[in-house]
């Protein structure tokens, strides 16, 4: 795997019509109703929610995962579902190509994200990843051991957490290798015996008319100018979202092996191009 992707030019979007802009409004301005509408309604309800449940959540996943859906369907974006998300608590793991990934997992299933610790600062999309019970981690191994109790708490709750082991967004059209790092909290001896992991694959079409990673969004790209792209774009294109077989963790020796094993099975996704439809 070379790096030579980053070093072409990223997606030219063309400048935004008149009816561009329309077009902006009328996906833009239900789309934000909907979320920060749905926001307020999910930190009214956790009020209730946490002094009864705790670390569980059985009300308001729903309304994110209600949120999700409705993305799709205000953006005319396609959405299409293979396979079966697994039951039960466990560990997620998918390639990153976008900010919409948030919205195409969630939309699926009810789901809690691993991210790293800066997102939480960031205006907007921060304020999204706490409400919705984002799992925030440091990139310091000195931080591992509490890494660990969090991921135990969580799992132990019935949590379902996804991360995204290439450790950075990409163009849409590759997978770059897992970093084998957070794997290893998994290997906690109180979680190793039942521990099940899914793999699953995104993978964008764009529409016919533009490049082909029109909705990656990767590098120093500002979120703000590719928001406004998306949501200005005369057609739109879809996503596919591939849940492969899951895995039990006790049949792998390390975390290493079982990273690759998880990247292959995400790679072959990107890959294989006969679909179901849901």
């Amino acid at each position: 795997m070379t790096d030579s992707w980053r070093e072409e030019p990223e997606p030219d979007h063309v400048t935004i019509t008149p009816m561009g802009w329309v077009r902006v409004g009328l996906r833009g301005v239900p789309l934000a109703v909907v979320v920060f509408g749905c926001l307020l309604l999910l930190l009214a309800t956790r009020i209730v929610e946490r002094p009864l449940f705790g670390l569980r959540r059985p009300w308001t996943p729903y309304i994110t995962q209600f949120v999700c859906r409705s993305a799709f369907f205000i953006l005319g974006m396609g959405y299409t579902r293979v396979g079966t998300p697994m039951q039960g608590a466990g560990a997620v793991v998918a390639n990153h190509s976008s900010w919409l990934d948030v919205f195409a997992l969630n939309a699926a299933k009810r789901i809690y994200f691993v991210s790293k610790a800066e997102v939480a600062a960031w205006p907007g999309i921060g304020w999204l990843a706490r409400a919705t019970g984002t799992v925030f981690i440091k990139r310091d191994r000195r931080e591992a051991s509490s890494q660990i109790e969090v991921f135990r708490a969580r799992l132990l709750a019935g949590h379902k957490l996804l991360f995204f082991p290439e450790g950075t967004s990409t163009d849409g059209l590759q997978v770059l290798p897992f970093k084998p790092t957070l794997f290893a909290a998994f290997f906690d001896p109180v979680l190793a015996k039942t521990m099940r992991l899914q793999a699953v694959t995104l993978r964008y079409s764009s529409p016919l008319e533009v490049d082909s990673r029109f909705y990656g969004w990767w590098g120093d790209m500002d979120f703000a100018p590719h928001l406004l792209a998306t949501l200005a774009a005369r057609h739109q294109g879809s996503v596919t979202v591939i849940y492969h077989p899951p895995v039990q963790l006790s049949d792998y020796a390390n975390r290493k092996v079982l990273a690759k094993a998880l990247e292959d099975q995400v790679r072959g996704g990107l890959a294989h191009r006969s679909d179901q439809a849901l």
